[in-house]
């Protein structure tokens, strides 16, 4: 039996890179999958075929993660067309990097809204059908830039660091009722969104990982395989690091 047979799964920000990588992960460990991003694309129906391709169901949906209204009426679409939600994984975010005495507040604000407030938004809509389930998964994207911080990304670090100490206290409240919440803290994973990276900064990164390699969107997908599943079912309130030893 496949490790997510007969569950699922809610991925935000899943028309591509990490988002994408899990979406296809799970389907092929056997989960039902609703994808959500700010428009259903070519890239996104390309990606629902291939989803489909491993006999699930699989359907995208176009949302503003960081919108409370929108949130709210897409989960209850996504519970007309699957009956149950038993894994959320938040994955909707962006970047908008600058030194702080550069960053305007709208950079600032932006940043916090998509990467933060979406997964409050998420969670709060998605946990009413979990809490009637007695069961479920959350799963919120962080980075170790949320633990370590890093220069040029006071506001990207501050959504991901916010989005630790939700995963904490969410993990807290909810977690008699059998619902878990955890945190994935990827490293510099080769993705659309480091590959603008100058070729200078790509090299002084690997360089500061261990084991001398970026990750792969897979290798999230990976972990984010095993806190949907059962295998963790005796993990919440959780940090986990995907970084190559990046934050040894």
């Amino acid at each position: 039996m496949k490790l997510l047979e007969g569950k699922t799964a809610v991925i935000t920000g899943a028309a591509r890179g990490i988002g994408a990588a899990i979406a296809r992960k799970y389907a092929s460990e056997g989960a039902n999958i609703a994808v959500t991003d700010l428009v259903v694309n070519e890239a996104a129906e390309a990606l629902i075929k291939e989803l489909e391709g491993y006999g699930v169901k699989a359907k995208a949906y176009a949302s503003d993660a960081s919108n409370f209204q929108q949130t709210d009426e897409i989960v209850k679409e996504i519970m007309n067309d699957f009956g149950q939600i038993d894994v959320l994984v938040n994955n909707a975010g962006i970047t908008k990097d600058t030194l702080l005495m550069r960053m305007t507040e709208e950079q600032w604000d932006a940043v916090i809204t998509v990467n933060l407030k979406s997964v409050f938004n998420f969670t709060k809509a998605v946990q009413t059908v979990m809490l009637k389930q007695r069961s479920g998964s959350i799963v919120n994207m962080s980075s170790v830039v949320g633990v370590s911080g890093n220069a040029g990304q006071s506001n990207y670090s501050a959504s991901k660091a916010g989005m630790i100490g939700f995963t904490k206290s969410v993990a807290k409240e909810i977690g008699s009722r059998g619902i878990r919440c955890n945190a994935i803290a990827p490293g510099y994973i080769e993705t659309d969104m480091t590959a603008k990276l100058p070729e200078d900064v790509r090299k002084t990164w690997i360089q500061q990982i261990p084991l001398r390699r970026g990750g792969k969107p897979e290798d999230v997908a990976n972990t984010a395989v095993f806190l949907a599943s059962d295998l963790s079912s005796y993990v919440t309130g959780q940090v986990i690091h995907v970084c190559g030893g990046m934050n040894t």
